[in-house]
């Protein structure tokens, strides 16, 4: 099932979160909860989190099967995704990611929301692709990807909902490097034990002072650009 698609693994000072639901590992209500479950276990028990997609797919981005039925279903599950990624977004602890493969739309969200992201090299394409499907970018997702991507890139990544290969995704932002597959794990699991050692609450409160003004203006739009998802923006 969905919510239990994510297996939790405490190494020495770090939770590790495998996610793995054997398909696309889409964020649907149940993985979303869950995740929180598991940030509320890594906040007790650890000192820095590393989440780890499946091999060759890291998220396929939200639940497919929602976001076709539109209307309030959709608001809801994006609404879920952004509080979720919000979240992340102000962790106390850090978050690394292994970008294990393909990293679109929320998937990419995902990577925009956390401190530390290493990827997989290979062919795969990361990116925020809503506008290519034809879907409007949400406020929030524009406003983590200005936090994140390079000014040279921004445009591109976001009105022209390109995507880019492992390599060039480190230049636009999405990545911070990229390694050989076979050795992600370990790569991603020693920098999250390197920044796990940073101390507290030094990390935390220089983490929140840089991201506070871009929270709080997301916060502040979020209520009224879910609703535009379901009456339209001329409503």
């Amino acid at each position: 099932m969905a919510e239990d698609a994510i297996r939790y693994q405490l190494r020495d000072a770090v939770a590790v979160f495998h996610f793995d639901d054997g398909k696309a590992n889409a964020l649907g209500h149940g993985a979303i909860a869950q995740l929180h479950r598991l940030l509320d276990r890594a906040d007790k028990e650890a000192k820095a989190v590393l989440w780890v997609g499946r091999p060759g797919r890291f998220s396929g981005g939200f639940d497919l099967a929602v976001m076709r039925s539109g209307g309030d279903a959709v608001r809801g599950l994006v609404t879920a995704g952004a509080e979720l990624f919000l979240r992340m977004f102000e962790f106390p602890q850090p978050i690394v990611i292994a970008c294990t493969g393909h990293a679109v739309a929320a998937g990419a969200l995902v990577l925009l929301s956390s401190d530390a992201r290493i990827g997989a090299q290979g062919n795969f394409k990361i990116g925020l692709n809503e506008v290519a499907l034809g879907m409007a970018l949400p406020i929030f997702a524009i406003e983590l990807a200005r936090q994140r991507l390079s000014k040279r890139h921004f445009q591109r990544a976001t009105i022209q909902g390109e995507l880019y290969a492992p390599d060039a995704a480190i230049d636009a932002g999405y990545l911070d490097r990229a390694v050989r597959p076979d050795s992600l794990f370990d790569t991603a699991l020693d920098e999250a034990t390197r920044l796990a050692r940073l101390p507290q609450p030094a990390f935390a409160t220089t983490k929140s002072s840089t991201r506070a003004a871009a929270i709080a203006g997301i916060r502040e739009t979020l209520e009224d650009d879910m609703l535009k998802m379901t009456r339209g923006p001329s409503a």
